[in-house]
């Protein structure tokens, strides 16, 4: 599977977490209650809240793409204080993303990706960024918000949460 399949996933899942706030927002209408209040779950009082879920999810997806194709990723301050503001971010990062092809990808498993918080004078290639670092920690902060709105309340199911699937046919 090529890098830009593989990242192309967490594009999908952008578009399925942009489509779960549709839910909890309709969910919060049903029930009389301000959707903004979801932004402050936590699954326990040591985590980091819906906010920084969605926060993270977009960050990690925008960086993955932008290190993969030796690009610099656009910045947000994480000042997002509404659901509103947060599906505006997440609009921004799946529009940045949409403006990558199989051609940027190129080379990728061999790009150097540089990190803060690695060891001085270390270093790791994008593929193995991808696979051990991108996706394992892009997909903890989806499906923890997932988790956040089901705990909440909002009638997501697995298909909800895997909605987009490439058909052919038979």
């Amino acid at each position: 599977m090529s890098h830009y399949s593989t990242c192309r996933q967490m594009l999908a899942m952008l578009k399925n977490l942009d489509t779960w706030i549709d839910d909890a927002v309709a969910y919060a209408g049903d029930r009389e209650f301000d959707p903004n209040v979801l932004l402050t779950l936590r699954l326990h009082a040591d985590m980091h809240p819906f906010t920084f879920q969605v926060q993270a999810a977009t960050d990690a997806a925008k960086f993955a793409f932008a290190r993969l194709a030796g690009k610099e990723a656009p910045s947000h301050p994480d000042t997002e204080t509404t659901l509103e503001e947060l599906r505006a971010r997440l609009r921004s990062v799946i529009e940045y993303l949409e403006g990558f092809g199989p051609d940027d990808f190129e080379g990728a498993g061999e790009r150097v990706v540089k990190l803060s918080f690695l060891p001085p004078g270390k270093v790791m290639l994008a593929g193995d960024y991808l696979t051990e670092m991108a996706m394992p920690n892009f997909f903890f902060h989806v499906t923890t918000a997932y988790a956040l709105l089901r705990h909440a309340g909002v009638k997501l199911g697995k298909r909800r949460y895997i909605q987009t699937l490439t058909l052919q046919d038979a």
